[in-house]
């Protein structure tokens, strides 16, 4: 199973940007996906996640900005960032709770690579 992010890069302050994360491999099924990032000597902090009936949850820091959604069919989770501030500067990581073509059954949490988001004039 990999989880492929991109879309990052560098934007100025108050501008957009849409990343994507699509699922792959042995698959039975999605569950719910999300949004972290991880600026340079934080933790990594929750930014979205949705559910696979489509509920959301954002952090407060980026409520009413970003806009997390998904497509069932392409195993794809999207992050629409708008007003983008200096302090979204991290890289993001996609992640997905998912259960296994050939598993137990059992839930798996997989992460993707990260992709970095900087935002700066």
């Amino acid at each position: 199973v990999q989880l492929q992010a991109s879309g990052g890069g560098l934007v100025q302050p108050g501008g957009s940007l849409r990343l994507s994360c699509t699922a792959s491999g042995s698959i039975w099924s999605l569950n719910d996906m999300g949004w972290y990032r991880q600026a340079p000597g934080k933790q990594r902090e929750l930014v979205a996640a949705i559910t696979r009936s489509g509920t959301t949850n954002y952090a407060d820091s980026v409520k009413g900005r970003f806009t997390i959604s998904r497509d069932n069919t392409g195993n794809t989770v999207y992050l629409q960032m708008n007003s983008l501030k200096p302090e979204d500067t991290a890289v993001y990581y996609c992640n997905a709770d998912l259960r296994l073509l050939y598993g137990d059954g059992k839930l798996v949490t997989y992460w993707g690579r990260g992709t970095q988001v900087t935002v700066s004039s």
